[in-house]
């Protein structure tokens, strides 16, 4: 645990000012996150330094298909979400979770974990499985290191977080790959969220490292914007790849079908009217 940064004090409690939500927390509460608690009138990064997930991954599997492809990469997970996606690929560790059986590992731990997987390709860490910014104080501290190593950072995003915060990490940060759930203020109002503050981190992310885009296609959900999505994403740039991976039914949609591959198809052709990367 360790003092959490981006909060002000209010009266009854405080406000958590690192992403969107702007949780006002009572004393013993915590924000959405569930990973951020007010102590005292102190907020506290309880999860911090808190592992669910360690693995070493081929870097397309962030995804990541134009940034050192052909590599490895440490990938590393926590626990909580600052979103509620009914189709959560991995609920378990960002919506329902016990973080007591997680093993906790401090950034020193990380970066030692990281040199020595060198000899196996890695190229350095990627913040990962669940949404990584929520645990920012332990990210932001692991980033550091290494960065001064001279290795890799990549965030895997769903991008909701405030600009101060982003802006204060991205010295550090050399690729993000950012969930773009869809193109719809009333679809992310489901997710308990907005749409324009993830625009905004993928045009900040943009100017300051390499960012791919992901959007999880689901069908009669999301597949009638991935031209709007397409067309966004060609105004900042053509080139930044964008992937249409397919949804599987899982968590509060798990009676829902699989997206089709033809589907897929369809789509990709759709999104290559604007961009030039699509996969």
């Amino acid at each position: 645990m360790k003092r959490a940064h981006y909060f002000i004090p209010a009266a009854g409690g405080l406000f958590c000012t690192l992403c969107p939500h702007a949780c006002r927390i009572a004393p013993g509460g915590r924000g959405i996150c569930r990973a951020r608690e007010n102590r005292d009138g102190e907020l506290i990064a309880v999860h911090y330094g808190f592992v669910s997930s360690l693995a070493l991954d081929p870097i397309e599997k962030k995804p990541l298909r134009r940034f050192h492809p052909g590599t490895q990469i440490l990938s590393l997970g926590g626990y909580g979400c600052n979103l509620r996606c009914p189709f959560c690929q991995n609920h378990g560790i960002s919506l329902e979770y016990d973080s007591e059986d997680g093993e906790t590992l401090s950034p020193e731990d990380v970066l030692d974990m990281a040199r020595r997987t060198l000899p196996q390709g890695n190229i350095g860490l990627a913040y990962t499985y669940n949404e990584p910014l929520i645990n920012y104080e332990f990210v932001h501290d692991c980033a550091r290191l290494i960065h001064a190593a001279g290795l890799k950072n990549v965030l895997v995003t769903n991008g909701y977080i405030n600009r101060e915060p982003l802006l204060a990490l991205m010295p550090y940060i050399d690729a993000m790959n950012i969930d773009l759930k869809a193109f719809s203020e009333d679809f992310y109002a489901r997710l308990g969220g907005r749409l324009d503050p993830v625009l905004h981190t993928i045009r900040l992310a943009h100017e300051h490292c390499h960012v791919e885009v992901t959007t999880l296609v689901i069908e009669g959900e999301n597949d009638g914007d991935i031209e709007e999505i397409a067309s966004w994403l060609a105004d900042l740039s053509p080139d930044i790849p964008l992937h249409l991976p397919p949804f599987y039914p899982r968590y509060q949609y798990a009676d829902k079908a699989a997206t089709r591959p033809q589907t897929l198809r369809r789509l990709r052709e759709v999104a290559r009217a604007h961009m030039n990367h699509v996969y």
